[in-house]
């Protein structure tokens, strides 16, 4: 009996989808498709977003696990973004992961956006120790700012 835990990651909460196998705290395969389309609109629009989430969601989830070299059947959990996030981009990423867990008899793992980003500090090396603090800034204005900045300090 294998103690390995791998686990397929879905990601959709706005204008990228993605997908992620990490087996035992190893990244396999990270593939990630960006949405041109928001770019002449100066900003997220959300229709179009959901609509690119139909389209890219099973190229992506297809080439990550090509890439992890894994097959489907090995995958112990499906996780998904739950929130926050853009409600129709998430919505494609739920079914997508409620479909596959389904399908594969496997647990879903339902996953918060933000606190995902602070716990991402923990995969892979270095890790920090004990206490840390982690500053997550989300949005912004358009063009003017990164969606998302990671701080990290040691005291």
């Amino acid at each position: 009996m294998s103690t390995s835990i791998t686990i397929l990651g879905i990601e959709s909460s706005c204008d990228e989808t993605s997908a992620s196998i990490c087996r035992d705290g190893q990244i396999l395969s990270n593939i990630i498709a960006t949405q041109k389309v928001h770019e002449k609109y100066g900003g997220v629009v959300p229709e179009l977003a959901s609509r690119a989430h139909i389209q890219n969601i099973v190229p992506v989830v297809d080439t990550a696990i090509k890439e992890s070299g894994i097959a489907l059947e090995q995958v112990d959990a499906v996780a998904f973004t739950q929130a926050p996030g853009l409600i129709g981009s998430l919505l494609v990423g739920t079914q997508f992961a409620k479909s596959t867990a389904l399908a594969l008899n496997k647990p879903l793992i339902s996953v918060h956006h933000m606190q995902a980003h602070v716990l991402a500090n923990l995969i892979g090396d270095p890790r920090p120790d004990f206490p840390f603090l982690c500053l997550t800034v989300s949005g912004g204005i358009p063009r003017l700012s990164k969606p998302l900045v990671h701080c990290r300090w040691k005291f």
